[in-house]
């Protein structure tokens, strides 16, 4: 990543303020950000920050911190944001509370830029963006029993920061190396150990957030409403977290894992049936997903669907191997199909950097960045063949298309649906994540109109009353909701329901308390009782 161009002279940044707010058309008396950043400045100047970490869209770097994994929300909305403020300090991000309070001036706060929706650094009227990046900080206690891991770090960072510990040493968080830890933590944060270990979330034991007061409070003062609340109730609905503190675990030196791809002329329909009734069921020590994509047949040439089972087991190939031939022999695992390998290693090995250094996990910039479309699904009940048939027809169609199903089961079922906010227990066998992508903009309406169909076909198979979403998988497609991000309790249930079932009533509560003016918000926050 190039080193960010640093603006350290205060009045051409004053310029670029006064360019901006006089030449944008949605710019009014309450939303002037020549006295927003006086304001900053002021605030800055008490607590001997400096001006240097303020960004306007004239800045040579400014389209460099705005790099996320998806592309298309910055291409569809039509505001970006006005400053980028990059904090080092934890006075500098009170200061932009203060300012933005004062001045009605929209903030949102930015950690890895992997939002499917974009909602932390787009929006549909003017705004102020707070990227975390400097907050990345990880601390491993004496002990090694756990971390405090700041929220602008990523999950590469923190698996990093462990790799260089201990082999042993690890943590249940999600394959993608550039996804900020301030979403995943706060949302859930689903990974390859967590049938073993449960969620990043369900590790959180402390945190220390700045609240819509401005004030910064842990666990021993924000009330144990809003410190459930941040553990999987979504993003900044409720302040802007700092730090997590969260338990790590311990995992053997030596890992297995395999990557065993079975095609629809390789009986692939009937693996994938037979895969429903094991995957949750299987020994806590493995996780089993799926990718399904189109695929063209090596054999006939035709197109075909193409299924990879990928799996991490915390032990040695010769137990993996007797575990699946007794209960799942029909995937015909052979000892050539497995690697074993260390932890990190098969963290490389998922985010496909095998043949990568380790300080490739220090890269915070998403790779392959394009326009993409995601939702989310969760079953409790086994798909009939047919519904896989219907499933390959639609795969087939759609060249930048993928699913994966995510088992559930092991740890998941240690928890009661309302310990956190993150409901989605026992019961559910698998989650599904619908994936869509595309190269150019203009191809967009095509490609979003396939994953719709798809998904109003699913309908049928999936959970209903509600039809369950994972909130860190956001989808603007559920509900309706105004261009300010102010959503009525009405509206917000529709999706609100879906990402947290019967725990967004009580989400909703603790929002009402802490954030009565819904001062944190966005088009799929939490919304207080009186909006």
């Amino acid at each position: 990543m190039k080193s960010p161009h640093l603006i350290t002279l205060l009045p051409l940044v004053l310029a670029n303020i006064l360019l901006i707010a006089t030449s944008s058309s949605s710019s009014s008396p309450n939303q002037n950000y020549d006295d927003f950043l006086e304001c900053l400045t002021d605030q800055f100047q008490r607590s001997n920050s400096a001006t240097d970490i303020i960004y306007t869209p004239q800045n040579a770097t400014y389209a460099s911190l705005l790099l996320a994994q998806n592309l298309r929300p910055a291409a569809t909305a039509p505001e970006r944001p006005e400053l980028i403020i990059t904090p080092r300090q934890e006075s500098e991000i009170q200061a932009a509370i203060h300012c933005s309070k004062k001045l009605n001036l929209p903030i949102r706060a930015k950690s890895g830029g992997h939002d499917f929706e974009g909602l932390s650094y787009t929006s549909q009227t003017p705004f102020v963006v707070v990227d975390m990046r400097n907050f990345r900080s990880v601390t491993i206690s004496g002990d090694g029993k756990t971390a405090w891991v700041q929220t602008g770090a990523t999950i590469g960072q923190l698996y990093h920061t462990l790799a260089l510990r201990s082999r042993t040493l690890a943590f249940p968080a999600g394959v993608c190396p550039t996804v900020g830890i301030g979403g995943h933590f706060s949302g859930g944060g689903f990974g390859m150990m967590s049938r073993k270990f449960a969620l990043a979330a369900d590790h959180i034991v402390d945190a220390r957030i700045v609240n819509a007061d401005g004030k910064i409070v842990d666990r021993s003062n924000m009330g144990e409403d809003l410190f459930w609340a941040i553990r999987g109730g979504g993003g900044t609905s409720f302040g802007i977290v700092l730090e997590f503190k969260v338990t790590l675990v311990t995992v053997p030196e030596i890992v297995t894992v395999f990557n065993v791809t079975r095609r629809l002329e390789d009986n692939a329909t009937e693996l994938v049936h037979r895969w429903q009734f094991v995957a949750d069921k299987i020994d806590d020590e493995l996780l089993i997903r799926i990718f399904l994509h189109p695929d063209i047949s090596p054999t006939t040439g035709n197109r075909t669907v193409a299924a990879s089972f990928t799996a991490l087991f915390l032990g040695r190939a010769r137990d993996l191997l007797h575990i699946m031939q007794r209960e799942f022999p029909e995937l015909g695992l052979t000892e050539q199909d497995c690697l074993e390998m260390s932890w990190i290693d098969s963290e490389l090995f998922f985010s496909e950097l095998w043949d990568q250094p380790l300080d490739v996990l220090l890269d915070r910039v998403p790779r392959g960045s394009t326009y993409f479309k995601g939702k989310s699904d969760y079953v409790s009940t086994p798909f009939p063949l047919e519904a896989l048939r219907g499933i390959w027809r639609f795969i087939i169609e759609e060249d930048g298309s993928e699913l994966q199903f995510s088992p559930y089961g092991g740890a998941f079922n240690a928890f009661s649906e309302a310990e956190t906010p993150f409901p989605h227990r026992r019961g559910n066998i698998f989650m599904i994540e619908y994936i869509v992508g595309w190269a150019n903009l203009n191809q967009s309406e095509a490609h979003l109109d396939w994953l719709r169909r798809l998904y109003d076909y699913m309908e049928s198979y999936v959970t209903k009353s509600p039809r369950a979403a994972y909130v860190n998988y956001r989808d603007l497609d559920i509900g309706r909701n105004n261009i300010e991000g102010e959503t009525s309790y009405e509206q917000a249930s529709v999706w609100g329901l879906r990402y947290f079932n019967n725990n967004f009533r009580r989400l909703v509560r603790v929002k009402t308390e802490v954030d009565p003016s819904n001062f944190f918000r966005n088009e799929q926050s939490i919304p207080p009782m009186s909006s």
